[in-house]
């Protein structure tokens, strides 16, 4: 169904209804309607608008983008199949005509956040002050969970940046925003190199590689925490070449094997001889040495040698958000980060025993409600970690105490 073109751009009064297809679940058009539509941004993929849902009252972005007929939309796709605390959710998505005769747009209805990670950051910045650590590690941890939860569904989001991700300045709920770019890897299928944005760029992209893997995420994740702390890019440059070199003034001159492990094609090319400079030089003085230690683990030449998503989020840099008693700096308690799903503790299980500290295990057992029973999804973990079997256990709310006890 082909709904009214949006416009005007600004219109506070005006109650725009179409006919929308919800994100998720089966494809069961309805009517939304909306109203107070303003322009919050545009670029060479379309425009986005913020707007309010007349039901719910609640604000929504809508990212318009003009629909090529002949092919299915790869981002539509691609969020109809994510649903994660962490990334920005698909409500609906509907078709509206264009001017031109024959134009089609595709507009997603998404989650409305306020702010970006850029925005704060450079709010900061230009307060001649670096970002709080405890942000940092709120939004650093929030980012790895998307990743990894994304990466097992498949998905590499090819433009992780500051721009990209989305936070809610007061409660710093982190999601992860724009899959115009996100692709579904397969093995063997080759990929277009001449993605991400710059500053952000896998060294296996400038090289050309087209057998890439959702390690470049974790590269571009380094460059971004890497920012945070300096209060500027890590890796600046203007071009491929720029950007190469001032990663070889921090990482050294790639070896043979990195080439190869990058692109092999390179091998054969002749590099200028330069040392490694040691990661404490990179940064300030007072850089906290596991954010340091993150940093080195994240910004590796070979892809395979990178931190996971989730071995990122165990890392010690993220301990203190582990701890019962940490606070947001305005005295509010962290967003939610241990709800992890039975998909997200599945993905690699050796790791569960220290992503799931054991103040928020009782919390982490998923609970379906049933008049006053309560069904808790919960993973037994033995001494090492692994989850050895998950038993659902049917209980009076009343029992809920004995239950916590199966974890510790």
């Amino acid at each position: 169904r082909i709904s009214p073109l949006l416009k005007p751009l600004w219109d506070s009064g005006k109650v725009t209804t179409v006919v929308a297809t919800p994100g998720q679940g089966p494809d069961r058009p309805q009517e939304v309607s909306y109203t107070d539509i303003k322009v919050i941004g545009n670029g060479s993929f379309g425009v986005v608008y913020q707007a309010r849902l007349i039901d719910s009252q609640e604000m929504v972005a809508i990212k318009k983008v003009l629909q090529d007929k002949r092919f299915k939309n790869r981002e539509l796709q691609i969020m109809r199949k994510l649903d994660h605390c962490n990334i920005v959710r698909l409500r609906y998505f509907f078709y509206s005509s264009g001017e031109k005769k024959d134009e089609v747009y595709l507009n997603l209805v998404l989650d409305y956040v306020p702010e970006t990670v850029y925005r704060v950051a450079r709010h900061f910045n230009k307060a001649k002050s670096i970002i709080p650590i405890i942000y940092v590690k709120v939004y650093m941890y929030q980012l790895f969970r998307s990743l990894a939860y994304i990466h097992s569904q498949g998905v590499c989001h090819r433009d992780i940046k500051p721009q990209n991700l989305l936070v809610d300045p007061e409660t710093a709920v982190l999601k992860l925003c724009d899959f115009g770019s996100a692709k579904q890897l397969v093995r063997g299928e080759p990929n277009v190199s001449y993605i991400c944005s710059r500053y952000y760029r896998a060294p296996e992209l400038i090289f050309g590689a087209t057998d890439y893997t959702a390690n470049i995420d974790i590269w571009s994740a380094g460059c971004v925490l890497a920012e945070l702390l300096l209060g500027q890019p890590i890796f600046p440059g203007d071009s491929g070449v720029d950007q190469l070199v001032e990663i070889i003034k921090v990482l050294g001159t790639p070896t043979r094997e990195q080439i190869r492990e990058m692109n092999p094609n390179y091998t054969e090319f002749k590099f200028p001889q330069i040392k490694a400079h040691p990661w404490t030089k990179v940064f300030k003085p007072r850089t906290p040495p596991d954010a340091i230690a993150l940093c080195s683990r994240l910004l590796e030449y070979t892809p395979a040698s990178r931190l996971s998503p989730l071995e990122a989020c165990s890392h010690a840099f993220f301990d203190e958000l582990r701890q019962p008693n940490t606070r947001l700096p305005s005295g509010r308690e962290l967003p939610m980060l241990f709800n992890f799903s039975t998909t997200e503790l599945s993905i690699q299980p050796q790791l569960n025993s220290i992503l799931i500290p054991p103040h928020a295990r009782s919390h982490s057992a998923a609970s379906a409600h049933g008049g006053n029973l309560i069904i808790m999804l919960l993973s037994v973990v033995d001494t090492t970690g692994f989850v050895l079997t998950e038993k659902k256990i049917r209980t009076n709310i009343t029992e809920r105490a004995d239950i916590r006890s199966v974890w510790y």
